[in-house]
């Protein structure tokens, strides 16, 4: 059985250029203001900064009290770890302000070839709606979804909230 902490996330942990990695980045406890305005306005704009030094694309997150899961599209000439270094060291400063932090290391799955992210898609939206952060019919305004995602996600939700057999 493998070790538990941080070494064990980083073992393994591989850089496939224009591969699929769900990500899980997680503020150290106790935090619960990721989602709140300031840092949410942050982190978005550190999710568009990086897209455009062409670091990776996003194609869903989810900004929680005390985490972030991500599914991104990595590019041809990132390392993973030191992409999600960029976007974590990018946000400290805005996290220093508030007397946060980010735990060590992050959690990550790539996502292989034959592998559907549907499942991910569903798990990422879900996420505010399952912590009972929001009512099932708004919007959580920490999520995102890419245009070309949400042209065949979207018309599986109810647009601003999920379908209620996804809760049960």
């Amino acid at each position: 059985m493998p070790p538990n902490g941080y070494p064990s996330l980083r073992r393994g942990r591989q850089s496939i250029p224009g591969a699929d990695y769900f990500l899980t980045i997680c503020a150290r406890r106790p935090c619960t203001l990721l989602a709140e305005p300031p840092l949410l306005t942050a982190g978005f704009g550190e999710l568009q900064r990086l897209e455009i030094l062409g670091i990776w694309h996003t194609r869903c997150v989810v900004f929680m009290p005390d985490h972030i899961h991500l599914l991104l599209t990595l590019s041809a000439q990132a390392d993973l770890s030191a992409a999600v270094r960029l976007f974590k060291g990018h946000l400290t400063p805005t996290l220093r302000k508030i007397k946060a932090a980010w735990q060590p290391s992050f959690y990550d799955h790539h996502l292989r070839d034959d592998e559907n992210a549907q499942h991910v898609f569903i798990y990422i939206f879900l996420n505010p709606y399952r912590a009972q952060l929001c009512a099932i019919d708004a919007k959580w305004p920490g999520y995102y979804c890419a245009t070309e995602d949400w042209a065949w996600f979207g018309e599986m939700t109810k647009k601003d909230g999920p379908e209620p057999a996804w809760l049960r």
